[in-house]
């Protein structure tokens, strides 16, 4: 998730600079072929393509309307994993109480460190790639490459859960599953060993359940592309509009021209090209900006920063163990926070 209150150009031309060069080059050789070659009949009333324009314009904000929901739905499903993190550490640390407390300890320990490998377990299984997901160009890649925010699953869960377990959760299709399942096998040795009553068991397993609802809302985003037939037919009418644009200034700044002064009425067709260049790139911007909400657990610029969410929920989870070397926040890098 970018932080930055103003978005630096460097980054925008990170996206933007092929598109640039294309609109400048189109447009130019449009208005050569206008100006030194004489093809005065290639220019096209602007009325209709100001319809098209405007169609466009609704079809993307309809788009990115329904990208937004995508990455807002993934950021309270991860808000709800905050609370019910906090809401299991405190029924563990209260409901697992008997009379061997190095016993209880352990417990605690235990069930609250496999809750944290559990976070970081989803999280890194929302990262992985799919086949639909978008991809950038290079130079926009670099930057996630040098992030390096693309783990390969279950490998944040080594430090909280025993060797053995983790040994086990490395053939696991689904690491996190496991994860919430363990926690369930030992609630139920709780009362075998009657340390927590059935009333406390039912607390405890309907935190479980709620963690599992949350991870397959997550799923069902991550699952689910964005319908293509919005995504696709955004692009594409983007593009068509974005190609007939030029030929509607050509229409536009040459009336402009007839009623100009003589002397530069011949080059006053020209500014199409800066105008051409501009309007593109703005339409272009809000497609790209609709495509980059859609998938919000990829670990890009504009994705939610479960990384840092679940460092959150660590260092609340330890302090109330009482452990004294806690980790610090996850930074932002170069103003995006994972």
């Amino acid at each position: 998730m970018y932080i930055k209150r103003n978005i630096g150009w460097g980054l925008i031309l990170r996206f933007a600079w092929k598109n640039l060069i294309f609109f400048t080059l189109y447009a130019t050789g449009i208005f050569c072929l206008y100006h030194f070659l004489g093809w005065t009949f290639i220019d096209v009333p602007f009325q209709p393509l100001s319809l098209i324009g405007i169609a466009v314009a609704f079809y993307i904000g309809f788009k990115n309307s329904q990208s937004y929901d995508r990455f807002w739905e993934g950021r309270k499903i991860w808000g709800g994993i905050v609370n019910y993190s906090r809401t299991w550490a405190i029924q563990v640390l209260s409901f697992v109480r008997s009379d061997e407390s190095e016993y209880d300890k352990k417990m605690q320990t235990q069930m609250i460190h496999r809750h944290i490998a559990w976070i970081n377990a989803l999280r890194v299984q929302l990262r992985q790639p799919k086949p639909w997901a978008l991809k950038e160009n290079r130079m926009v890649e670099k930057v996630f490459d040098k992030h390096d925010e693309r783990n390969i699953s279950c490998n944040e869960a080594y430090n909280y859960v025993s060797k053995r377990e983790f040994s086990d959760l490395k053939k696991r299709v689904n690491p996190a599953t496991h994860l919430v399942k363990n926690q369930a096998l030992d609630i139920c040795r709780l009362k075998e060993k009657q340390v927590i009553d059935g009333f406390q068991e039912d607390q405890l397993h309907s935190v479980l359940e709620e963690f599992y609802n949350l991870q397959g809302m997550c799923e069902r985003i991550k699952n689910t592309p964005f319908p293509r037939q919005y995504g696709y037919f955004s692009k594409v009418f983007t593009w068509i509009f974005v190609l007939l644009l030029p030929f509607g200034l050509l229409d536009v700044f040459e009336d402009d021209a007839a009623t100009g002064p003589a002397k530069i009425a011949d080059w006053y067709v020209f500014l199409m090209i800066p105008f051409s260049v501009l309007i593109s790139w703005i339409f272009s911007t809000m497609e790209i900006i609709g495509d980059n909400s859609e998938d919000p657990f990829e670990g890009r610029i504009n994705d939610v920063p479960m990384t840092a969410l679940c460092r959150t929920i660590e260092i609340d989870l330890r302090d109330m163990l009482d452990e004294e070397e806690l980790p610090d926040p996850v930074l932002p890098k170069d103003n995006i926070l994972y």
